[in-house]
C-alpha cells in the first residue's frame, strides 16, 4: 500500500473513532498531496509524499515555536499532537553518526575537496538520504567535513 493510499485509509479510521486532531493533520497532508497532484499533473510517488510530510512538518515545528515564545501552552501541546501523527509517517531520522558516515561516503564518491564543490554533495545527499535527515542537518555536517 502507498504513503498516499495508507492515509486516505487513516483518516476513514479517524473519522470512525472520532479522533479530531488525527482527522484534520491527515486531511491537510490529504491536501497538500492533492494540490501536487493538480498544480504538477502527475501521480505523485511515496517520496513525493514524503517531501509533503517533511514541509508539514516543518511549517507545524516552526509554527510550535512560535506559540511558545508567545506563551500560548494550549497551542503548542496541539502542534505536539500534529507533530507526533506527521512523524508516524515518515522513515525513522538517520543518527548523527550514520549521517556523518553516510555523508563521508557521498564527499568521496563525488570527489569533493573543498567549501566549492558543496553544491555537488548536497544534491546527491538529498538524493540519497531523501527525508531521513532535513537540509538544514545535512548542510551543517557537510559544511563540518570540508572544513
Amino acid at each position: 500500500m502507498s504513503l498516499k493510499e495508507q492515509i486516505k485509509n487513516d483518516i476513514k479510521e479517524a473519522m470512525r473513532a472520532k479522533e479530531i486532531v488525527r482527522r484534520d493533520t491527515l486531511r491537510n497532508i490529504q491536501a497538500g498531496i492533492k494540490q501536487i497532484e493538480v498544480d504538477e499533473r502527475k501521480e505523485v510517488t511515496d517520496a513525493d509524499v514524503e517531501a509533503i510530510l517533511a514541509k508539514y512538518l516543518k511549517q507545524r515545528e516552526d509554527a510550535k515555536a512560535q506559540f511558545a515564545e508567545a506563551g500560548r501552552d494550549d497551542l503548542v501541546a496541539k502542534e505536539d499532537e500534529e507533530i507526533a501523527i506527521v512523524q508516524s509517517y515518515l522513515p525513522e531520522p538517520m543518527s548523527d553518526e550514520e549521517l556523518e558516515s553516510t555523508l563521508k561516503e557521498i564527499i568521496t564518491q563525488v570527489g569533493a575537496e573543498s567549501m566549492k564543490d558543496m553544491g555537488k554533495v548536497m544534491g546527491a545527499a538529498k538524493t540519497a538520504i531523501g527525508s531521513r535527515a532535513d537540509g538544514g542537518r545535512i548542510n551543517q555536517v557537510v559544511k563540518k567535513l570540508l572544513a
